[in-house]
């Protein structure tokens, strides 16, 4: 199936504390000479019409990848969708022109080349309003394709119904759910402890031979 992609807004979330790994930024951890949030920059700039990151705290930390950073609106660190929804707040102010943001999390260094473009194939033959990603049995709801027609929607439920999980908000909606393989690697792994940064130091020679 050939789609014709729409322009799509990226947003890399970078809020999560890596508590597992001693605190800091999870995405500024290194893997073979280059950070988290490089590799996944890399691998998203292509993809998509713009590139904007999602963290709470100082922006500053985050100036050399010469990303907007733009800060939940939601008080309290609710949790991705939080971040979610800053992203399509700031795309219908900043990109009228677009109708969808990729959201992707910014500690996952090998996400596929053609997340994008699948993601949207499968919402449009599905016709569905929502897209995310999986693989093997696993859903990811946090990689996924967002309405941003959608944002005073999730804002209800995020500020009024305090809701805070990604598939208890999508399962609302009609949802495409696209499946890549986990050889030769899981596309979708991501750092969370430091014996997985020793593993994806293996992984990058997989992904760079891929």
């Amino acid at each position: 199936m050939t789609t014709r992609i729409p322009p799509t807004q990226g947003v890399l979330l970078a809020g999560g504390l890596a508590r597992r790994m001693g605190g800091g930024d999870k995405p500024m951890r290194t893997i073979g000479g280059r950070t988290i949030l490089e590799r996944v920059i890399a691998r998203l700039s292509p993809q998509c019409s713009g590139l904007i990151l999602n963290a709470n705290g100082d922006p500053a930390r985050f100036a050399a990848f010469g990303l907007q950073v733009v800060a939940d609106d939601v008080p309290g660190f609710p949790g991705p969708l939080a971040g979610i929804l800053a992203a399509l707040d700031w795309t219908a102010a900043n990109r009228p022109g677009i109708e969808w943001v990729l959201s992707a999390a910014g500690d996952c260094p090998f996400l596929p080349r053609d997340l994008v473009a699948r993601l949207h194939e499968e919402c449009i033959g599905a016709n569905a309003r929502l897209a995310v990603a999986a693989s093997g049995e696993q859903s990811h709801p946090v990689i996924g394709l967002w309405r941003v027609d959608l944002r005073e929607e999730l804002r209800h439920a995020l500020v009024v119904e305090d809701l805070r999980k990604i598939d208890r908000w999508t399962a609302r909606y009609p949802l495409a759910t696209v499946t890549w393989p986990t050889e030769p690697l899981d596309p979708f792994f991501n750092a969370n402890t430091v014996e997985d940064i020793a593993e994806a130091e293996r992984l990058a020679a997989l992904d760079a031979a891929s």
